[in-house]
């Protein structure tokens, strides 16, 4: 520290005097950054922004030390703490190229680098911060602006990156007062990079906005006037409450024209943009992949993959898979598996949009006669459960517990057969293809007793070993599993009153009506001489002994499936052109029912069409692809490959304002950033693409990594915002020759010069 000075100066002097005073007596080089500071009377430091505010207007007093702190030529300040510095030992003489520097990653904060990489490069705007011009245009007073800090802590980050004395860089004080002044970034959770740029374009215009009292305005409707004349007039009343450098630099002009269905009244009005946020063309069909359960027994369940209406119904989904599969869509049913249960069994008139990519659904064979729940049909669907009997704890350990396992069934019964026993064979009979039927063998072993108890099929409702179940823990009857001779059902039991007697065969399970979940009893079942009929929507439940299921029951068979030929099909997307996505947006458009418009002459909401054309564009055009959609059922990631150029973005058929053919480079973009998203809804990482300024190589910034890439690698599906120069402005900024102003080049190992040189 320097031998402290004493001066004098009036109350009425401004603090810009206090400094110009200092830097005379301090003999610091017109090339060097500084900034004040006051030690209060508790001995700690504040810093004096504002110097255009009198001696006075900053409180300060006779006796008061104010100190002066000079940049380091790294882009830091020497007050700054240590841990937040990336500067190490080994990179103390680090100097490389200005600008390729990375962005240490906070943890989830991927997306503020990409944003941050992609306006520091953009060349205008930061040449603004490199040479100071900024200095002159904060504005602290601005209700709008968050009091210049957003402005200072930004140009701290363009010096020390464009310093060349950085490999990366800590963003630790932006990220606090980002989160200061916005609560949505607070923390650590991620974000979308798009939303991040929006929010810092928004408060650096306001830091830095020319204009320090702003009028009021009265935006007017067209009335009919020239397009030429309504459209100079919204612009000049928008720069006369918005003027600064974000403006200059990204702000365009939009004609946005309204038609009321009802009366026909045109509104024609012109309104400034930022960005474009353009969609993507969408497919409307969808993808989707189902399971088909042929009621052929020996045919396993075959895998398929779809292409069905995205707004389709259940019924679009069978007519299709009937294409594969010859069965007719009337013979089917889809159902929603999960966990071994049906989660839902969809009715064709059903949308598909309720069905998620990730659910696994299963498309049944049924005969054409069947439906559940109607009794007209001739026949019953009955949606098949299979449970396995498991040790309870119990004392005497005659009790078990059930577990359902494998995949459900949807089985079609003939409503003349409706009896328990008829229902065993033909289950017996869907199963054949893993569960084998007892041999002769089999049907002579075990005692006496099991002999004489297995005469019959057991009944439901005798298999519960008492009046009542615990419908927390699902149990079932004997350890035999069938009914006790002594004991004869209630009335309202389901089963015949005689069981028709047959030879001495081996039961494989027993039957059980259950609920949806297949966890509890249900009497749904009254069997009278005519068969079985029920009075609500029955579930069946295949209870398995554990013996029995490993010795008669095949798991590897039961879960194998096939798949069809269209599974190995590969569906790819058509790549989309980027001048289809504008298209697309300058498209005209009905508003939807959340968002009407007050016709004036109608004196009501209406849904009214609506046209955005392109009436001015800006020197640098951000353009965001609308990768990530969402609806009431669903949240999606658009991946469709956008086809953008690198050179030669012509938007002359887009720009509806009256063109200067003269200069056709008004029209033409050059690529210089992209911020990329990789990933899902959920989780996702954000990397940049951007185009030095200074040495004209593209560089690929993955939070504090940088490496060079070549052009052919920038487009991907990745690319989720762009940013474009327009050639006339790349020109103006391109140095001329013979002037004396020093290039930073990446050879050269001199220091930085004055537009290096920082502010916080």
């Amino acid at each position: 520290m320097d031998t402290p000075h004493t001066a004098q100066f009036s109350h009425t002097d401004s603090i810009d005097l206090v400094v110009r005073t200092a830097r005379e007596q301090f003999l610091v080089s017109p090339q060097e950054e500084t900034r004040l500071w006051v030690k209060n009377a508790e001995g700690s430091f504040e810093r004096l922004c504002n110097t255009r505010v009198t001696v006075l207007d900053a409180a300060l007093k006779t006796g008061q030390v104010v100190v002066m702190e000079t940049r380091n030529k790294d882009g830091t300040w020497p007050s700054a703490p240590r841990a937040m510095s990336s500067t190490s030992e080994e990179d103390a003489d680090f100097q490389g190229q200005p600008g390729i520097c990375g962005l240490t990653n906070l943890g989830n904060t991927c997306f503020m680098n990409s944003a941050l990489q992609c306006l520091s490069n953009v060349p205008q705007l930061t040449e603004y911060f490199l040479k100071n011009r900024y200095l002159e245009e904060l504005n602290f007073c601005n209700p709008l602006g968050m009091k210049g800090e957003i402005a200072e802590a930004y140009a701290d980050l363009v010096k020390q990156a464009w310093s060349g004395h950085h490999r990366s860089i800590v963003p630790h004080v932006f990220k606090t007062k980002v989160g200061h002044f916005a609560s949505q970034f607070l923390g650590y959770q991620q974000h979308d990079s798009q939303e991040l740029l929006s929010f810092l374009l928004d408060g650096l215009h306001e830091d830095l906005n020319r204009v320090k009292k702003k009028e009021y305005v009265e935006l007017c409707d067209a009335a009919g006037r020239p397009d030429q004349e309504v459209a100079q007039e919204a612009w000049q009343n928008h720069k006369r409450r918005n003027d600064s450098v974000i403006v200059d630099t990204f702000h365009g002009l939009f004609k946005s024209t309204l038609v009321c269905p009802d009366c026909g009244n045109v509104s024609v009005t012109f309104d400034p943009f930022c960005y474009l946020s353009v969609p993507l063309p969408v497919s409307h069909k969808r993808v989707m992949e189902v399971f088909f359960v042929s009621m052929d027994p020996r045919r396993k369940p075959e895998q398929h993959r779809l292409v069905v209406p995205k707004k389709g119904k259940i019924s679009d989904l069978c007519v299709a898979l009937a294409k594969h599969t010859g069965i007719s869509p009337e013979r089917m049913m889809v159902a929603d598996v999960f966990s071994h249960r049906f989660y839902k069994i969809y009715q064709l008139e059903e949308s598909l949009s309720s069905i998620l990519d990730r659910d696994d659904i299963f498309i049944y064979e049924v005969s054409g006669r069947a439906a559940i729940g109607e009794n007209s049909r001739e026949d019953v669907v009955l949606p098949i459960y299979l449970r396995e009997r498991t040790p309870a704890r119990d004392y005497n350990n005659s009790y078990y517990g059930l577990m359902l396992f494998g995949h459900p069934l949807l089985v079609s019964v003939p409503r003349d057969r409706l009896s328990w026993d008829a229902l065993y064979h033909i289950l017996l009979y869907r199963l054949s293809r893993y569960v084998t039927r007892p041999s002769s063998d089999d049907e002579d072993d075990g005692d006496e007793k099991d002999l004489e108890d297995k005469d019959a099929i057991p009944k439901p409702g005798q298999m519960a070993g008492g009046s009542s179940q615990d419908p927390g823990q699902e149990q079932a009857g004997p350890s035999s599993g069938v009914a006790s001779g002594s004991r004869a059902p209630v009335d309202n039991s389901p089963g015949p009153s005689h069981w028709p007697q047959r030879a001495r065969r081996k039961h494989l399970f027993t039957l059980q009506t259950v609920n949806s979940n297949g966890t509890s009893d249900r009497s749904t079942f009254n069997e009278d001489t005519h068969g079985v009929s029920f009075s609500s929507q029955p579930y069946i439940a295949i209870d398995w002994e554990p013996e029995m299921k490993k010795r008669y029951y095949d798991e590897v068979e039961a879960e194998g499936y096939v798949k069809h030929d269209c599974v190995s099909y590969v569906l790819k997307k058509a790549p989309v052109r980027l001048q289809e996505c504008i298209e697309l947006f300058t498209t005209v458009e009905t508003l939807e029912k959340e968002n009407p418009w007050y016709c004036p002459t109608c004196k009501q909401h209406q849904l009214a069409t609506k046209k955005l054309d392109l009436w001015m564009l800006p020197e640098t055009l951000i353009i965001h692809l609308k990768r990530f959609s969402y609806t009431k059922f669903s949240r999606e990631k658009l991946d469709t490959l956008v086809e953008f150029p690198i050179r030669d973005l012509d938007f002359s058929e887009f720009v509806i304002k009256p063109q200067n053919e003269s200069a056709p480079e008004l029209y033409k973009y050059d690529l210089i950033a992209v911020s990329n998203h990789y990933g899902g809804l959920r989780d996702g990482h954000y990397t940049t693409f951007a185009c030095n300024k200074d040495s004209g190589q593209w560089h690929y910034f993955d939070d504090n990594s940088v490496s060079p890439v070549t052009e052919n690698q920038i487009e991907s599906k990745a690319a989720y915002v762009l940013f474009y120069q327009r050639q006339d402005v790349a020109r103006r900024l391109q140095p001329q020759p013979g002037l004396s102003e020093p290039s930073a080049s990446p050879a050269c190992g001199t220091p930085p010069s004055s537009e290096s040189m920082d502010v916080n």
